[in-house]
């Protein structure tokens, strides 16, 4: 729980930042970045917590929405919403592609704590991943980036599955776990900067 901690806090600050930078790129009122921020940050954890019958996480627990605040709090104040940093998408396709690895890193650690079979792994650590972001782009109209970006969900996947095999050959612990994160990171800038994309039939 400890590795799970971890991954659950730098996945909330990444994708705060993503749902930050997606708000004022659409103009939202004040309302409107909170709501795409928490959306971003908890609506996978919602999702995935409902599926598996628990109260979701983020109500019984008070540091998820601390640290969303804290978050947004500190990106106003280092001025990160202006329009010379919002012009160069690196920032928001580094803080989202963190948060898809460590979501997803974060819900394979889950299911693996709830002695989940391969299946049901890889499932909660898709749906921590992807599904803020899903919400969050279906309500201000946009196209879900898992519909448009073969590499995105499928990080998550592989992410998962990685986790799993090596919870499996009994090598699961912190180290291992930087090193599947940084692959996947790394996996996830390439694939974005060479457009690279999965066979189409």
């Amino acid at each position: 729980m400890d590795l799970f901690f971890v991954a659950d806090i730098i996945g909330i600050i990444a994708f705060s930042i993503s749902g930050f930078l997606v708000a004022l790129k659409n103009n939202l009122d004040l309302l409107g970045i909170l709501i795409a921020s928490f959306l971003t940050s908890i609506g996978g954890g919602i999702v995935r917590d409902i599926l598996i019958d628990r109260t979701p996480f983020v109500f019984t627990h008070t540091y998820p929405s601390l640290t969303i605040i804290i978050t947004l709090i500190t990106v106003i104040l280092i001025n990160l919403q202006t329009k010379e940093k919002l012009q160069d998408s690196k920032l928001f396709v580094l803080s989202d592609t963190i948060g898809l690895v460590a979501f997803s890193l974060a819900g394979a650690l889950l299911g693996i704590e709830e002695d989940f079979n391969f299946f049901g792994v890889l499932i909660v650590g898709f749906l921590t991943a992807i599904g803020g972001g899903v919400i969050r782009d279906i309500m201000i109209n946009e196209v879900p980036a898992i519909l448009i970006s073969d590499f995105y969900g499928s990080i998550a996947l592989l992410s998962s599955a990685l986790l799993y095999l090596l919870n499996t050959l009994s090598s699961l612990n912190s180290i291992t776990l930087g090193i599947v994160a940084l692959f996947s990171i790394t996996l996830r800038l390439l694939s974005y900067k060479y457009k690279w994309s999965l066979p189409k039939l």
